[in-house]
C-alpha cells in the first residue's frame, strides 16, 4: 500500500511506525509528476466527487498534461460543467482549456463498452450472434455488477490505446457513488468465479467436449430445464453460456492486468467525501479496503467544508448575548445574528472533530479540506476555483 508524501514524490505504508500524523495532500505535486498516469476519485454519493474529478482533470491539462476524464456517476453536471452537450463512450474535446494541455471528458456506455468487447473477440458472424442473443441483451444492459465489468474494460482499453499513440499522459476515473465504487476491483474475481461456476461448465459441456459428455444424468438435467423453461429458452442460454467461453476469457484477462494496474506506482486513489458522519465512515471503508487490495492510496478529499465564521467571538458567549438579549425583552434581530454565528461556530468545531476522529484512525492519509461554494459550478471557471481551492489545501 502506498500513499503520497508532502515533501517528497516517493511514496510510504499507510502504517508508518513514526505514528505521525500525515500533511497536508499536495495535489499540485500528484498531478504534476509524470510518473502518475491514473487517478481514481472514489467515495459515497453526493460528496462532490464528478466536480472534484473535473477540477483534477482541468488543473492537470492546464498545467502542460494531455488528460481524459472518465466518468462513470451517471450525473449529467460533468458535461455542463464542460461546456459539452453530451457525453458518451467516445472522447470529446473540451474547449477554451489554457496552457499547451489538452483535456477530453468522456461517460462510460456500459452497453458500448459490452458490444465492443465481443466484436473485438469474436468473428463478426459470431459476434452478430452474440449481440442478438436475449441473454446477452439482458446481462450487457442491466445485470448487476455489469457497469464494474465494463469501467474495468474501458479504463484498460483507454490505457492500453495512450500507450500506443501516446494520446494521454493521465487518466482521471470518476466512479460510481457508495460502496460499489469499489466493485470494479472485484470484477476479475467475480467474472472468474461465474465462468468457472458448476451450473455455466454444465451448460458449456456441449461445446466443450466431444458427444460422450451428454451422459445420461445430463440429459435428465437438461430435459427437467426444458420442460419448465422452454426449448427455445434453453437453447439461448446454452448459446450464450458458450460464447462467454470464447469472448470473455479475453476480457477476464485483461481485467486482471487492469486490476494489476491499478495496483502500481503510476496509480493514485483519492478517496472523496464530505465533513458528515456517514460520509467519513464511507471514507474509512474506502482507505480500509484500499489498504487491503494493496492499492495505492494519495490522500483524502474533504469537500464542502463549512468556512469559520468572521468573529472570533466563541459560540458560548453568542448564546449567553442571546439569552440576555431575550430576558431584556428586545434586539430580536441583534440575537438572531448571534444565533446564526454560534451555530456557524459549532458548526465548524463538529466537522473539525470529526476530521480528527478519521486523522487519529487513519494518521498517514494527507488530506485536503476544501471549503464550501456558494453557489454550484457550471463552468470552467468554477471547475478552476475547485482547483485552486485543492491545490491551497495542501499549502496550509
Amino acid at each position: 500500500m502506498a500513499r503520497w508524501t508532502t515533501q517528497h514524490q516517493t511514496r510510504v505504508g499507510p502504517t508508518s511506525p513514526s505514528g505521525r500524523r500525515a500533511g497536508p495532500l499536495d495535489v499540485d505535486a500528484l498531478l504534476a509528476d509524470r510518473r502518475t498516469g491514473i487517478i481514481v476519485c472514489c467515495g459515497s454519493g453526493g460528496v462532490g466527487k464528478t466536480t472534484t474529478s473535473a477540477a483534477l482533470a482541468l488543473r492537470a491539462a492546464e498545467q502542460g498534461r494531455k488528460v481524459v476524464v472518465l466518468t462513470i456517476d451517471p450525473a449529467r453536471r460533468l458535461a455542463q460543467s464542460m461546456g459539452i452537450e453530451a457525453l458518451d463512450n467516445t472522447p470529446r474535446p473540451v474547449q477554451d482549456v489554457a496552457g499547451d494541455g489538452r483535456l477530453d471528458a468522456m461517460m462510460l456506455d456500459m452497453k458500448r463498452t459490452f458490444d465492443e468487447v465481443v466484436e473485438s473477440q469474436a468473428s463478426p458472424e459470431k459476434a452478430q450472434q452474440i449481440l442478438a442473443n436475449p441473454f446477452y441483451v439482458a446481462l450487457s444492459s442491466s445485470f448487476a455488477g455489469t457497469q464494474e465489468y465494463m469501467a474495468m474494460e474501458k479504463l484498460g482499453q483507454i490505457h492500453r490505446d495512450s500507450k500506443t499513440s501516446e494520446s494521454y499522459d493521465l487518466i482521471v476515473v470518476d466512479t460510481p457513488p457508495s460502496r460499489s465504487a469499489l466493485d470494479f476491483l472485484d470484477a476479475p474475481e467475480r467474472l472468474s468465479s461465474f465462468l468457472d461456476g458448476r451450473f455455466v461448465r454444465l451448460l458449456m459441456a456441449p461445446a466443450r467436449g466431444p458427444a460422450k459428455l451428454m451422459t445420461a444424468g445430463f440429459s435428465l438435467i437438461t430435459n427437467a430445464l426444458t420442460k419448465v423453461l422452454g426449448a427455445q429458452f434453453l437453447k439461448d442460454l446454452q448459446t450464450f453460456v458458450s460464447a462467454l467461453d470464447t469472448v470473455f476469457g479475453g476480457f477476464r484477462q485483461r481485467a486482471q492486468q487492469t486490476y494489476s494496474l491499478l495496483q502500481a506506482d503510476g496509480t493514485a486513489f483519492l478517496v472523496v467525501a464530505a465533513p458528515e458522519p456517514d460520509a467519513l465512515r464511507e471514507a474509512a471503508y474506502f482507505v480500509e479496503r484500499l489498504s487491503e487490495d494493496g492499492m495505492p492510496l494519495a490522500g483524502l478529499i474533504v469537500n464542502r467544508a463549512s468556512p469559520a465564521a468572521e468573529s472570533t467571538l466563541p459560540a458560548e458567549e453568542a448564546l449567553s448575548g442571546v439569552g440576555r438579549l431575550r430576558r431584556d425583552g428586545g434586539g430580536s434581530v441583534a440575537a438572531g445574528l448571534l444565533r446564526l454565528h454560534a451555530d456557524q461556530v459549532q458548526l465548524v468545531e463538529r466537522e473539525r472533530k470529526l476530521r480528527d476522529r478519521f486523522a487519529a484512525a487513519h494518521p498517514q492519509v494527507p488530506t485536503a479540506v476544501v471549503p464550501a461554494l456558494a453557489g454550484d459550478v457550471h463552468d470552467l471557471d468554477g471547475l478552476r476555483r475547485i482547483g485552486d481551492l485543492l491545490a491551497a489545501a495542501g499549502r496550509t
